[in-house]
């Protein structure tokens, strides 16, 4: 059923959650209680973005991050590498070869970005996009049903 130009995005709302696990879970009981939840959509508003300073960036931190990412890619080329290998000796040589080259590849490629930014974002950081309320709003012609579900799934807990 397509939805009319004059519905709002996801249809009517039958529920508001103050976290996306609260909506996630309301949704979850109308999928156990049998619901359609192809009917449904959760919707997040007044989104922000929430950055957390992990640490300081230093040249070390920035070489170490780089060599460990760049061992973890010449590790699995390396064991790639390996199967053709004709003996255990050479398996174990490609692997270390691997290893040893995407190490020394990811710590020079780390220095280059490090460098590149002078000292512009000398710190690390997590990124988030959060919601302060998510709305579940279902297609109209279930929305009663779904508000009713929802009702005494609220009242229980």
């Amino acid at each position: 059923m397509s939805m009319s130009v004059s519905m709002p995005l996801g249809g009517v709302q039958v529920g508001s959650y103050d976290s996306y696990q609260q909506a996630q879970a309301a949704v979850d009981h109308l999928s156990d209680e049998k619901f359609p939840v192809e009917n449904v959509t959760i919707i997040g508003s007044d989104l922000k973005m929430v950055e957390r300073v992990t640490g300081r960036l230093t040249w070390g931190r920035a070489l170490a991050a780089g060599a460990a990412s760049g061992a973890w890619w010449g590790l699995f080329v390396g064991l790639l590498l390996g199967i053709f290998a004709p003996s255990g000796t050479s398996w174990i040589s490609s692997v270390l070869t691997g290893l040893l080259i995407g190490l020394v590849f990811g710590a020079l490629f780390a220095a280059m970005g490090y460098a590149a930014t002078r000292g512009q974002r000398d710190f690390t950081s997590v990124s988030q996009v959060t919601a302060s309320r998510y709305d579940v709003m279902c297609d109209p012609s279930r929305a009663e049903d779904a508000r009713a579900i929802l009702a005494r799934w609220s009242l229980r807990n």
